[in-house]
């Protein structure tokens, strides 16, 4: 699944499975299940069988996990701090820096077109 071209919001499912949500980050189910232990904001819901189904909600927060660990380079307690200290402003920001990679992706298209 292409990051770049995922908006999770115009997405019709409710919840995603660990492999799904791991194929969207292109890491291992494991990384997320360890995540899953390390940041409190991740609390996907469990079926019957036990497996995690997790919301857009819990998807978005570990974009920014992975932003945070992955992109920017924080280690796990600076990323936690950045989440306790001013989740809503990260968002903000994550949001801002998603549109305008989708805006550099359409021009370079563009300009490949010219």
């Amino acid at each position: 699944m292409d990051l770049l071209n995922f908006d999770i919001d115009k997405s019709p499912k409710i919840y995603y499975s660990i492999g799904e949500l791991a194929k969207m980050l292109n890491v291992n189910t494991s990384l997320v299940r360890f995540w899953e232990k390390e940041f409190e904001i991740l609390k996907p819901k469990k079926n019957n069988k036990g497996n995690r189904q997790f919301t857009k909600e819990d998807v978005k927060n570990c974009h920014l996990i992975y932003h945070l660990v992955k992109e920017r380079g924080y280690t796990l307690n600076g990323a936690k701090d950045v989440l306790k200290a001013d989740i809503s402003e990260l968002k903000n920001q994550k949001l801002i820096l998603d549109k305008m990679v989708k805006i550099k992706s359409f021009l370079l298209k563009l300009k490949e077109q010219l």
